[in-house]
């Protein structure tokens, strides 16, 4: 081939992937438009105040195509499918409790985004907030409101797989004291201090008395569920696979995803919830893999979410083994009981 036509190559080659390129991104920015828009036989979304005091209501990030899109809305606790309230706060993971909320934010910058732990008040008003090292994955907050913490994927993105990082920060909301990663605690596993490279924390969850809280670690290719002491700055091991726990209101049972052998590498987990006095597990009534920290609706009722057309629908199932999945919310996920 001659230099002139391995110049002509190239610069074919150029103009194809210059091509490629501006499809790419006008393709990206129709979809944008498109998510904007708002879709027919979505919910009914009216923007307005959203409050993390009023009584009985449900608080979640909408997922409906629109002009509200990822904002934080409102719904009747009993009516968690009818009229959404839109507040204009964005938030990717989000969670309230005592009129306190954690919403973990994305601030798009030109070469990449970064991300931010939103401390907010009972009229979703910013009281602080922390950079996050990662992608937002969990979020809680104490019963109380005083504590509130967030997990954040630091390399690889998936739970399912083995090359991921998570980083696990919990935050004082009085005293604005911070811990960054609960690697800084102190592990006792098997009764003894334990120390390894690889340990990794995430999905925490509150116990009622500001002092008490549950979490996953892994190490070594385990996951074990353990108990924090937030005076003693201690994890204790308490269960073997356990991910993303949630504490039930009355502090007596754990529910989890598990991972179960012979299921697909991509969708490994099963809901179970773990009595902490008998350490017995019952599997829950859901067939389906779910990648979610579960919300407890009561002491009787699980919330969590699975993949929709549009992100997520919310699901409610028994803690106790017997029913069925049941759908009550499309287009939506981090729910958040208030009152």
């Amino acid at each position: 081939m001659t230099l002139r036509n391995r110049i002509l190559v190239l610069a074919c080659a150029l103009v194809v992937l210059a091509g490629v390129a501006v499809a790419s991104v006008l393709h990206a920015s129709a979809r944008a438009d498109r998510r904007n828009q708002a879709r027919p036989g979505g919910p009914r979304i009216t923007a307005g105040p959203v409050s993390l005091t009023d009584s009985r209501r449900l608080v979640f990030r909408n997922m409906a195509w629109g002009p509200h899109r990822d904002e934080l809305t409102s719904v009747p606790a009993s009516d968690p499918s009818g009229p959404r309230v839109a507040s204009k706060v964005k938030c990717l993971r989000f969670y309230a409790a005592s009129g306190t909320g954690v919403c973990l934010q994305a601030a798009h910058g030109a070469v990449q985004d970064t991300y931010r732990a939103v401390i907010l008040d009972a009229g979703l008003r910013e009281r602080a907030r922390y950079d996050v090292p990662g992608i937002p994955s969990r979020a809680r907050v104490s019963p109380s409101g005083r504590f509130a913490a967030w997990t954040a994927f630091v390399g690889g993105d998936s739970y399912a797989g083995t090359n991921f990082s998570t980083r696990a920060a919990i935050v004082d909301t009085r005293t604005g004291r911070l811990t960054p990663s609960l690697e800084a605690y102190r592990v006792i596993k098997d009764g003894r201090t334990y120390h390894a490279a690889d340990v990794n924390f995430w999905g925490v969850t509150f116990a009622s008395d500001d002092r008490t809280f549950y979490a996953t670690m892994a190490t070594h290719g385990s996951t074990y569920l353990v108990r924090g002491d937030l005076r003693a700055r201690t994890v204790t091991t308490v269960h073997t696979n356990v991910e993303c726990p949630s504490l039930s209101p009355d502090g007596t049972r754990v529910a989890y995803k598990k991972r179960v052998k012979g299921l697909p590498a991509d969708a490994p987990w099963h809901l179970y919830v773990l009595d902490l006095r008998t350490g017995h597990e019952t599997p829950l009534a859901e067939p389906r893999s779910v990648d979610d920290q579960a919300v407890w609706h009561d002491t009787h009722t699980l919330v969590y979410a699975l993949p929709g057309d549009y992100g997520a629908d919310l699901y409610t199932l028994p803690s106790d083994g017997t029913g069925a999945p049941h759908r009550i919310s499309t287009a939506a996920v981090s729910p958040a009981y208030i009152g």
